[in-house]
């Protein structure tokens, strides 16, 4: 099938870098560090044809792409933005993207359209218009919720998807009650075993990136990610480190090591004796990408006692989970103590992931409903 996503560009840097790198074979569409990298990756490999519209993308001449970076200051870019996605049709650039969108889709003539969240350009009537020029199932997919993140145009647009894809039930249950005839639980996330495996470390590499309990993620703004930030607080007299390309609270800047993307993140994640991973405050269910990525590079982690981990994992041998601060700097004392322990539990979690949660698995399911979809269109 001929799949066209519609998304934003969040490392305009590390898809140059990406491209650059490329020997024989197609360009990457995505950068690896945006987790569609490696849906297309799949989705080549069984035999589909990709393409990806900036969204993102201005259609003005002398706008460039800029790096997604999450802060707690309030800008004038920032304003601007949020007004913009609170009237988007009145948006010239907009309104120019979605005229472009129309002709490249003319040109690509998909099957399938993937819409990634956080859609603030596309408008619903380009979406309804898509979907008769080409009789292409529409599929929107989304690691977060529609209450705390979706845009009004994404909501106004909700009965128009064929298929909302969550990782999280309770996003899920939101999408239904918006109006969107089929919803399907999936984590939007897995691993690539060439891309996610255990990686062997340069000597200047172990001595930047040791760290008894390493971190790699979100942590601003505090009303999205206050229990990540109290959690590791708690841990702030163990060998702490951080990495973040986004702002990091003033409580843990001591802790701060730079900015990781890509491999360079896996590597970091790698070298931690103890991967600690907490959902954002937005995810009571569970699924977030590190969930998955720390397994499959061999590294030891504890995750949240959310539901979806226990459906994925199971707990005790393949990750561990904490309750709250105190048990979590009890199981940290444990585990740093026990090492055995821990690189059983962390091979453990390298082998189910392997064998259970890839991105060809997570393909193959998506690509089926995509079909179903379409045969049901022409009954």
């Amino acid at each position: 099938m001929r799949i066209l996503f519609v998304a934003s560009l969040h490392h305009p840097q590390e898809l140059e870098k990406a491209r650059r790198a490329v020997s024989g074979g197609p360009d990457p569409l995505f950068p690896p560090s945006q987790g569609h990298y490696f849906w297309v990756r799949a989705l080549r490999a069984q035999g589909h044809e990709c393409a990806v519209f900036w969204r993102s993308a201005s259609a003005l001449p002398w706008a460039r792409p800029r790096q997604l970076r999450m802060s707690q200051r309030v800008t004038l870019g920032r304003a601007l933005s949020a007004l913009a996605a609170r009237f988007p049709r009145a948006n010239p650039d907009f309104r120019l993207r979605n005229r472009r969108l129309l002709r490249f889709a003319e040109r690509f003539a998909p099957d399938v359209i993937i819409l990634p969240g956080d859609n603030r350009v596309i408008l619903p009537q380009t979406l309804a218009q898509l979907k008769a020029r080409h009789n292409a199932a529409l599929i929107y997919a989304c690691g977060t919720s529609p209450i705390v993140f979706s845009q009004p145009i994404e909501r106004a647009a909700a009965p128009l998807y064929d298929l909302a894809i969550a990782n999280d039930l309770y996003h899920a249950m939101q999408w239904r009650e918006l109006g969107t005839p089929r919803v399907e639980v999936l984590p939007l996330s897995a691993v690539d075993p060439h891309f996610h495996r255990p990686y062997t470390l340069t000597e200047e590499e172990r001595h930047a990136y040791a760290c008894e309990i390493g971190v790699v993620g979100t942590l601003v703004p505090s009303r999205l990610y206050s229990e990540r930030v109290t959690a590791l607080e708690a841990l702030r007299d163990f060998d702490l480190g951080i990495w973040s390309v986004h702002d990091v609270p003033p409580s843990l800047k001591p802790y701060y090591r730079g900015a990781a993307l890509g491999e360079k993140m896996l590597r970091i994640t790698g070298a931690a004796k103890i991967v600690v991973n907490v959902h954002g405050n937005f995810m009571r269910w569970g699924g977030n990408m590190r969930l998955f990525e720390v397994c499959g590079v061999g590294a030891f982690q504890i995750a949240d006692d959310l539901p979806g981990v226990h459906e994925w994992f199971t707990v005790g041998e393949h990750l561990v989970t904490f309750r709250d601060p105190l048990h979590l700097r009890e199981l940290v004392a444990h585990y740093l103590a026990h090492d055995g322990e821990r690189a059983r539990i962390a091979e453990a979690g390298r082998a189910h992931v392997h064998a259970r949660h890839t991105y060809a698995q997570r393909m193959a399911r998506l690509m089926n409903w995509a079909e179903d979809i379409r045969n049901q269109r022409k009954r």
